[in-house]
């Protein structure tokens, strides 16, 4: 890597950092600057960002991330009743439990690509899903889903009445009412949990950029390009795309462990195939194979979601307001599909709209942009992927 390539991802990781740190303020004009939302930004954006490194990096699409945000939420959970409410213990287990899961379902599916690989990855899912959902009962409560409780009173007391925590107990530490997540001392509530999530994230993206630049990323990348090529010339490329799989995992792992961490309920509803639908769809729309891209698209799921799902009538009036009032009636009518429970026909159509015109999602535009400013090369000085990043990924040989 020359000198002025590492200049130039110091510069992005600055610029990605300043402007992840700076988001309350920049983000309140459009109403996104509050903690709730801003902690999903920055926990799908990590989500984003690790299935990007399998997805965009290699081409195999996996269908089964979801599993992955569950086993972090749940591991989290069982650490905050058993051990104690700092967060500490609780990201570690997520992570190496979640890399361990992907060990064994990135071994098993592995051995197979293309389609069969993504149906592989969509089969665990569904089945852990259902094992979350009844048959694992006793570990995952089931429908209900796991909650925090205060410390049980005395030894007498089943396990269902209260926590155990062994760790808070022995520190000598009190509870007052509900059981708050901290890191040591510190509540991961509102901006401090944004914050928390936000360094996390900014982590995660130096270590995607890392990957990215890496002699293994190269070769992640060249699978992807032509992985017949790489089998003939007695390369053993499965070692590599395992890695891979299991590094995604644990980006995901952490990812629901944040979940956990922000929201201290865990349930099976995290890892039903729709979730792990939902990252590719973050991928894919802000540019599959970049490093900024994912979190973008991730940012515009979960405000669409959040905010143009909150839209009713009401306010479709007042911003038709300027109307005469029979083209305002009609307008309202009109936008009000869109928008309340039909803010997914807004997402689906804008996908469309994204895939049809900028199969490179929305960091093509971006370079399109940058072109017409006489940057021929500014999309690209940043990410160093061509604009066919997007479009119609090779299948892999088995």
């Amino acid at each position: 890597m020359t000198n002025n390539s590492v200049t130039k991802d110091l510069v992005l990781l600055l610029v990605f950092a300043a402007a992840v740190l700076s988001a309350p303020i920049w983000l309140n004009p459009i109403g996104a600057n509050y903690p709730d939302l801003l902690q999903k930004f920055a926990i799908y954006g990590i989500f984003a960002i690790g299935f990007n490194i399998l997805f965009g990096l290699t081409g195999y699409l996996s269908f089964g991330h979801a599993v992955f945000i569950g086993v972090g939420s749940y591991v989290s959970l069982w650490s905050f009743k058993l051990l104690t409410m700092n967060i500490v213990p609780a990201v570690m287990f997520s992570v190496v439990m979640a890399g361990l899961f992907a060990l064994v379902i990135g071994f098993i599916s592995l051995r197979r690509s293309g389609i069969y690989f993504s149906i592989l990855t969509l089969a665990f899912a569904q089945m852990s899903y259902n094992l979350a959902y009844s048959v694992l009962t006793p570990i995952t409560n089931g429908e209900t889903g796991l909650q925090l409780r205060s410390i049980r009173e005395s030894a007498e007391t089943s396990l269902r009445d209260g926590d155990v925590r062994v760790i808070d107990q022995a520190l000598g530490i009190q509870e007052i009412g509900v059981p708050i997540t901290n890191l040591f001392g510190m509540k991961m509530s509102g901006y401090t949990g944004f914050y928390f999530c936000a360094v996390l994230l900014i982590i995660g993206f130096l270590i995607a950029q890392l990957i990215t630049r890496s002699n293994f990323g190269m070769m992640l990348k060249a699978i992807k390009s032509n992985q017949n090529r790489l089998n003939y010339t007695g390369i053993h490329t499965r070692p590599y795309l395992i890695t891979a799989f299991v590094i995604s995992g644990m980006y995901a792992g952490l990812a629901g462990s944040l979940l956990a961490v922000t929201d201290p309920i865990a349930g099976a509803e995290r890892m039903q195939w729709t979730a792990s639908g939902e990252v590719v769809l973050m991928t894919i729309l802000g540019g599959a194979g970049t490093l900024v891209g994912p979190v973008l698209g991730a940012g515009l799921i979960k405000y669409a979601e959040q905010k143009v799902s909150s839209w009713n009538e009401g306010i479709l009036s007042n911003f038709y307001s300027f109307l005469p009032e029979p083209l305002q009636d009609v307008m309202v009518g009109f936008s009000a599909l869109f928008v309340g429970e039909g803010w997914q026909l807004t997402l689906g159509l804008l996908f469309m709209v994204i895939v049809i015109f900028l199969p490179g999602g929305l960091m093509e535009g971006f370079r399109r942009i940058a072109r017409l400013f006489g940057k021929s090369d500014g999309g690209q000085d940043a990410e160093n992927i061509p604009e066919t990043a997007n479009k119609s990924l090779p299948q892999p040989a088995e």
